[in-house]
């Protein structure tokens, strides 16, 4: 299923064009991402290519990010991945709220093609199979002058905030 992300800020000068992200979801609680940043330009940040490990805070610069969350059950699960292949995962029992290390091991890729960056990143969930699942679908893009653009499936009003329950803007029904 394709997803187009939208800058919280539209603005000129961006150092992408787009970003889009397919999402899939298999039997056994499977979720595959894959997304695009399109046009890139020279003002876009990207970090050396490093060893697949957890990082904390790869949020403050170029990272693709999703939420996941069982359909009516306020705890949900934050995914972080940068272009290094660094990656974070975290649960919260509500928004907010009671952050812990999650156990789950994301694997990621990374590719350029032409003037496009594609992260993919495959997840396993064993416990939230038999669950429709919530997503939230978002990204930090940073400019080589170090600021941030913010880019999301949804934005809810007043400041860019991907935890919030109206940034879980996708719907996939569970097996």
């Amino acid at each position: 299923m394709p997803c187009a992300l939208k800058p919280f800020s539209p603005a000129k000068d961006l150092p992408v064009s787009g970003i889009e992200v397919d999402v899939s979801r298999s039997d056994g609680g499977r979720l595959d991402l894959t997304y695009r940043a399109l046009g890139l330009t020279s003002d876009l940040l990207l970090p050396d290519l490093e060893l697949s490990e957890r990082t904390n805070e790869l949020w403050r610069h170029t990272c693709f990010e999703v939420f996941v969350q069982a359909a009516g059950e306020p705890g949900y699960l934050e995914f972080n991945f940068s272009p290094s292949i660094r990656w974070a995962s975290y649960r919260f029992d509500d928004y907010r709220n009671g952050m812990a290390d999650a156990d789950i091991f994301p694997v990621l890729t990374v590719a350029h093609e032409g003037n496009a960056l594609i992260l993919t990143a495959s997840l396993s969930l064993p416990d939230l199979a038999g669950a429709d699942w919530r997503l939230a679908l978002s990204a930090v893009i940073e400019s080589v002058d170090g600021t941030c653009s913010y880019w999301a499936a949804a934005h809810p009003p007043g400041k860019p905030d991907f935890h919030h329950p109206l940034s879980f803007a996708l719907t996939l029904a569970g097996g």
